[in-house]
């Protein structure tokens, strides 16, 4: 296992002076909070981290959790991360002071995840949920839900989930068949299942919080028909007890990764006795979940972008250690009379790991970004301000739950290739961390759904507005990269990808309009590939001009090395990543339809 999982000065690096945590600090949201108190909790993040969270990391892969006496079987750190977590404000940082948070920026608390998430992606997830569970009970749930829930939730002592998925329901939602009846007790009673339910059930839970989609008797159809409910694995009793609330475990899922945190399937009303409350207005629950959604999608996103940095501190310690063939001479011979090369001296491994660092650096620039707009939208008191940051989030967010999970694995898969046979041994965590990964294209809507949403629905987006500003954000990086001659090259390139990226809208857009949305939607994903490939190669412009002002200013907080590596990086994501562009466009622009089913089939 390598000695540092994470290369914190660069997340201090790009939270604190690239995307400028500091600017958040006057909004009054977050006046009560000074940079040295968030570093200090951050600081103390990365402590816990050391200590609880990555000693365990293999231990549960090799000992996952599993179904036993109608409960699930998990490791004995789960309940350390729920009581620290709530101990550290881990669940409730970001949550208003009334609600029991610290109202730290959201930036913020995402930074101290990514910690966790790189020491042990097994573990966070059990207090992100929970986190998650009582942001919905607190935004739309009535006094007596946030009373009786929300403090046992933010302490950790109760953990929470989403209940969405069903056996024949996956990302169709309209299609959920889960039955909530009306009582005249206030309550409904809850009947069906739900399956893939992180965190769902285990072994330390004294009760976890359900939040669950379900349709009310006589409710329209489709997602129109949904609605949210609160429904205990226990329900509080008057006397401050808990009862069962026939919340029953069925199984749990078996995973190639993440093995340590549980997925579980769930019973609902199987003795006609779930009872569950009703969170807001009936047949909302949908437009509610959604509410959740962006900030799991960050979360996703995260999570994928750590676990593709702990690999890559892994296959960088070992390319540093490993000595293997010998360096290239002039007549393109070996001497093996001289002696062996550190792997790292190789320029395909060079290659390899400029890769994942371009990657790994960039995915988490994107995720603080994301992170920003969400500050900023939940902190602007001025409405044009505010429009502006969720639009701009609203259009960012499909790519940043995307790029970090697709390329994120793809930069893990590298690291395997840099160790060598050795990657594909359990010796070595890279074999884990590639199964691990695998998950995240798939988790809070998979990368063929993000993508669907990206062009369906964020590219329109008033008229597409909301690609106009992240255009325009994008330009005025390119604007200040042009103002350094040796940028210059780097900003021309960009522009030029922004250039075809609306030379593809005005191909494909013709087709939405005529209403042919199956045309339209068809190469989706390739879209989203441009603009993942567009979107890193901005914010890498971004911390190359960043950089570039650092170094002749002399203001350094790091070496030299440091901010020089950050240019040479982004150099390496233009000559080798960006031009990819070049083929999608190409892709997306042709005339052949041929993922459209027609008459005759040639999938045989």
């Amino acid at each position: 296992m390598p000695k540092k999982y994470i290369d914190l000065d660069t997340l201090k690096y790009i939270l604190y002076d690239v995307q400028k945590l500091e600017n958040l600090l006057v909004r009054e949201r977050f006046q009560d909070h000074d940079m040295e108190s968030l570093d200090l909790f951050i600081e103390s993040v990365k402590e816990f981290s050391d200590r609880e969270l990555y000693p365990y990391l293999q231990e549960m892969d090799e000992t996952p959790a599993h179904y036993k006496d109608g409960t699930v079987m998990v490791h004995q750190q789960v309940p350390v991360m729920m009581k620290k977590g709530g101990e550290l404000g881990i669940i409730s940082a970001s949550f208003n002071y009334e609600d029991g948070g610290l109202q730290i920026p959201f930036m913020a608390h995402q930074a101290a995840a990514y910690i966790m998430d790189a020491a042990n992606n097994h573990l966070p997830g059990y207090a992100g949920l929970t986190q998650g569970a009582a942001e919905l009970i607190i935004e739309f749930g009535s006094e007596i839900l946030k009373e009786t829930y929300v403090p046992k939730m933010n302490s950790g002592t109760w953990g929470g989930t989403m209940c969405l998925t069903e056996p024949q329901a996956g990302s169709s939602l309209s299609d959920i068949v889960t039955k909530a009846t009306p009582t005249d007790n206030g309550f409904y009673k809850i009947a069906g299942q739900k399956i893939f339910i992180s965190g769902g059930d285990h072994q330390y839970a004294e009760n976890i919080v359900h939040l669950v989609l379900a349709r009310i008797e006589g409710a329209p159809k489709g997602t129109k028909g949904i609605s949210l409910f609160v429904v205990p694995k226990h329900r509080p009793t008057s006397d401050g007890s808990l009862e069962y609330n026939d919340v029953m475990t069925v199984a749990d899922f078996q995973k190639m990764g993440q093995r340590g945190y549980c997925t579980t399937h769930l019973g609902f009303g199987d003795a006609d006795d779930c009872r569950g409350w009703l969170v807001g207005e009936e047949n909302k629950g949908l437009a509610q979940m959604f509410l959740m959604m962006n900030s799991a999608r960050i979360a996703v996103g995260r999570g994928a972008a750590a676990i593709a940095m702990a690999a890559y501190r892994t296959s960088l310690q070992y390319a540093n250690e490993r000595p293997q063939g010998r360096k290239l001479t002039s007549t393109g011979k070996k001497n093996p009379s001289e002696k062996q090369s550190l792997i790292i001296e190789h320029p395909d491994v060079r290659r390899m790991l400029l890769l994942q660092k371009s990657i790994v650096e960039g995915s988490l620039s994107l995720v603080l970004l994301a992170a920003k707009y969400y500050d900023l939208v939940h902190s602007s008191v001025d409405l044009a301000e505010k429009e502006k940051y969720h639009l701009l989030l609203e259009m960012i967010i499909p790519i940043v739950k995307t790029f970090p999970s697709e390329a994120g694995a793809m930069s893990v898969n590298n690291g395997l290739q840099v160790l060598g046979g050795y990657g594909f041994c359990t010796d070595f965590t890279l074999q884990q961390y590639y199964r691990d990964i695998r998950i995240s294209a798939l988790y809070e809507g998979t990368t063929g759904i993000q993508s669907q949403d990206l062009l369906g629905r964020k590219v329109p987006m008033q008229n597409g507005k909301a690609l106009e500003l992240l255009a325009a954000e994008v330009m005025q990086t390119i604007a200040q990269a042009s103002e350094h001659p040796d940028l210059v090259p780097y900003a021309k390139q960009l522009t030029t990808a922004v250039q075809l990226s609306q030379q593809i809208l005005q191909k494909l857009m013709p087709f939405a309009l005529k209403g042919n949305y199956e045309r339209y939607l068809s190469d989706a994903n390739l879209f989203m590939e441009y603009m993942s490939h567009l979107s890193i190669s901005w914010l890498w412009l971004e911390m190359a001009v960043h950089s570039k002002e650092t170094l002749i200013a002399e203001k350094l907080i790091y070496d030299t090395d440091f901010y020089e590596s950050k240019i040479h990086t982004m150099k390496f994501y233009f000559t080798y990543e960006l031009p990819k562009t070049t083929s999608l466009a190409a892709s997306l622009m042709s005339d052949e339809v041929l993922t459209i089913k027609q008459d005759k089939e040639y999938i045989l």
